[in-house]
């Protein structure tokens, strides 16, 4: 088998190397409870853009730091009693995607909910103000600042959260479905959301981004998405005296301990030959979830979609069906 990482019998027992921080439990109970005392104001706008049979809205709700986030929201024009829940999720430096993209859904009996990730692509505000470098990339905003829950991600992961909660509180919300999706990036906030959130029913990540960060970094793969960290370290620690520290703060904000939270089915596809998010890296966030799961593994394809994998994923989130295949 072609091998850019660790042979496949490793990675199913790779249990990450970036340190946890001590009082990573108590951090995030209180975002949470930040994000609980934070009015949501939630707005829905009806857009300009038509699709038979379908309702399309700008919603707006307001996230932690009092930023004013955007996401595209639709539903059928006519409902008859409850609507399943879909939560997609976009790559690194993205947008919510376009309106007719996520009509498919609609067409399967579906509300759909998809975000624009504060400070990058889309409508969405980045207020959050921070000490220090914001050199090159998310993964390092905040990391300079006194304060943890300055980390950038940390109100991304609550975002998610946050459009989730606002699903559940419609009046034709179906709790027996909410799927979250999406593909590095968006995997990465799949992941997220899934953990933040224990109704999420089921969640199919893609490649994800933001798992296993020193690992990142002895791979010496710190680069395009990930490559925050090498410049972080060049311009503020170059002799990476800080190293242990630097390391620690991002597990804050590292999906490998928000894993075991996931209550979700889990789907994930990792392409073997990924040099962007090294297999090892998703790897770390699959091994210690603890929910039912199953994994669809790629050997020639590297942090792309394979061919035929969104179908396979369609019919996972729309019928519950596995992909053959598929190691449990």
């Amino acid at each position: 088998m072609p091998m850019l990482d660790m042979p496949l019998e490793k990675l199913e027992s790779y249990m990450g190397i970036n340190p946890k921080p001590a009082d990573f439990d108590e951090y995030w109970e209180k975002a949470l409870n930040e994000l609980a005392s934070t009015p949501a104001d939630v707005e829905f706008v009806p857009a300009d853009f038509k699709i038979p049979n379908v309702l399309c809205y700008d919603l707006y709700f307001t996230g932690t730091r009092g930023a004013r986030i955007h996401c595209r929201h639709l539903r059928p024009k006519k409902i008859e009693g409850k609507l399943k829940t879909m939560l997609l999720f976009h790559g690194y430096t993205g947008n919510a995607g376009n309106w007719w993209e996520r009509a498919a859904y609609v067409q399967a009996g579906y509300a759909v909910y998809s975000i624009d990730v504060r400070g990058q692509g889309g409508w969405s505000q980045d207020t959050n103000l921070v000490e220090h470098s914001t050199l090159d990339g998310y993964i390092v905003r905040g990391l300079d600042d006194a304060d943890p829950q300055k980390l950038f991600y940390r109100d991304v992961y609550l975002d998610c959260a946050r459009m989730a909660h606002i699903a559940m509180a419609q009046d034709f919300y179906d709790p027996d479905r909410m799927v979250a999706f999406g593909g590095s990036q968006g995997g990465a906030l799949t992941i997220a959301c899934a953990a933040l959130v224990p109704e999420v029913t089921h969640a199919a990540p893609m490649f994800p981004f933001l798992c296993d960060y020193k690992r990142v970094w002895e791979m010496d793969l710190d680069k395009d998405a990930y490559i925050g960290l090498k410049d972080y370290f060049r311009h503020f620690d170059p002799m990476h005296n800080r190293e242990e520290e630097v390391f620690t703060k991002l597990g804050y904000i590292d999906l490998q301990f928000l894993a075991p939270r996931i209550k979700a089915k889990m789907l994930m596809l990792t392409g073997l030959q990924d040099n962007i998010c090294p297999p090892s890296t998703q790897y770390a966030a699959y091994n210690k979830m603890t929910c039912e799961k199953y994994h669809m593994i790629y050997p020639d394809y590297g942090h792309e979609t394979p061919w035929g994998a969104e179908d396979l994923l369609f019919q996972f989130m729309i019928n519950d069906i596995i992909p053959e295949g598929s190691r449990a």
